[in-house]
């Protein structure tokens, strides 16, 4: 189990007090697993999401979900750093179903999705228990042909059809994702390894993305630098990344496909 000590002063105060909630809110067995950033040491304190994954005896019933939306909206007024808060709440009885939907806090509401195959095998590789059981002897492990199948689909479903979005391409927060998505998808489906965002921009680097774009992502993730905003940037920015991104996704796509 991890200790306050482990994390920045804000965020352990945070899961200090999303624990103490937890406790009043759901049942007096539960588990509370970190993955993502927080877990595989690239976390940034006010930028990073604090991705959670609670284990619950049973379902959730409607009281139980309200309660947590309650917590959710209280912790959020308080602490400005809850705004990053994520969790999904997973039945034990379903956790060996990586298509069953739960529910979910993230982006300031309340709402299903799944626990995909790549955060069970990032909870596996590297996830942080918080409170609660093991999560080695709590939840099934992903298969590679799961892990692989996932992350195919989700190139090919999710991230291509939106490289014919050219707005979405103006903001930050795309370009940034949609291309450590590429890298660090390519070293999973070349190795089964995952790696962090941070490591994911030497593999751009390799994999030939344009050098201004990911100098512009290092500077403003990494290096302090102050983004720029003038229009003529962010449209350049959007027409390299746009021209290097949808090609590299199809080779990428194909030749995992091929080879799958």
């Amino acid at each position: 189990m991890t200790t306050a000590e482990e994390h920045p002063a804000a965020t352990s105060d945070l899961l200090a007090r999303f624990l103490t909630g937890l406790r009043e809110a759901l049942p007096a067995q539960f588990s509370l697993w970190a993955h993502g950033s927080l877990a595989g040491g690239d976390y940034q304190e006010g930028r990073s999401d604090l991705d959670l994954v609670a284990v619950v005896p049973h379902p959730l019933k409607p009281d139980e979900e309200t309660r947590l939306t309650t917590l959710h909206e209280g912790i959020d007024a308080e602490l400005p750093l809850a705004a990053h808060l994520h969790c999904s709440y997973m039945s034990h009885g379903d956790l060996d179903d990586p298509d069953r939907t739960h529910f979910t806090w993230a982006h300031r509401e309340a709402y299903a999705r799944t626990v995909t195959p790549v955060t069970r095998r990032e909870l596996h590789t590297f996830g942080l228990v918080l409170h609660g059981a093991p999560i080695a002897s709590t939840l099934p492990p992903v298969d590679d042909r799961t892990l692989r199948a996932y992350i195919l689909a989700d190139l090919a479903g999710y991230w291509r059809p939106r490289t014919a979005r050219p707005e979405l391409w103006l903001e930050n927060v795309w370009v940034d994702l949609g291309l450590m998505v590429l890298a660090r998808a390519t070293v999973t489906l070349r190795d089964g390894t995952l790696i962090s965002k941070a490591e994911a921009l030497a593999v751009l680097t390799e994999l030939g993305a344009p050098a201004d774009v990911v100098a512009d992502i290092e500077r403003r993730r990494y290096g302090g630098g102050v983004a720029h905003t003038a229009p003529g940037w962010l449209a350049r920015r959007a027409e390299l990344t746009l021209d290097w991104l949808a090609p590299a996704l199809d080779r990428t796509i194909a030749a995992h496909t091929t080879d799958g």
